[in-house]
């Protein structure tokens, strides 16, 4: 088994605190209104915590997929999240899992600056191909500005 990691930072005009929460704590019921293609996200093991395996279902190409994202931790107190994909339709067959640690930190205009990590698990000796890096990382800066955007969009959000 082969790790490959890369690193990824972005920022946000919103506040790690409110940020933070519209990602880990209310992405779930944020996501599906945020992103059409998104169909539902539902908890198939676990309590919401430490552990808990959630299946997200989505139609892509008029075909509906699905992902298993199994929370490895969390970190409230310091805008932490950690999370794999262990399984789904959309998991590459030379994949054991993508793990994916981020961290939202204070910009220095009081925004977000987002810190991401992806740890690639490969079987065997195989290696992330350049075109599943990119896709990944459109799909992952998509969701993150859909949900940014969110928040932008309701002032109220807390």
């Amino acid at each position: 088994m082969g790790v490959f990691t890369f690193q990824d930072e972005t920022t946000s005009t919103v506040a790690p605190a409110r940020l933070y929460k519209a990602l880990t704590i209310d992405g779930d019921s944020i996501i599906p209104k945020v992103i059409p293609d998104f169909k539902s996200v539902e908890i198939v093991e676990g309590d919401g915590g430490v552990g808990t395996i959630k299946k997200l279902t989505f139609v892509e190409g008029g075909e509906t997929k699905n992902l298993l994202h199994k929370i490895e931790s969390i970190d409230e107190a310091n805008f932490g999240y950690h999370y794999s994909i262990v399984g789904g339709s959309e998991l590459p067959d030379t994949v054991e899992k993508i793990s994916f640690e981020a961290m939202l930190v204070a910009g220095s205009d009081g925004g977000s600056i987002a810190k991401l990590t992806v740890n690639y698990h490969t079987k065997g000796d195989a290696s992330p191909s350049e075109e599943e890096i990119k896709a990944g990382k459109a799909k992952g800066d998509g969701l993150f500005k859909a949900i940014e955007g969110y928040v932008l969009a309701n002032p109220d959000y807390n």
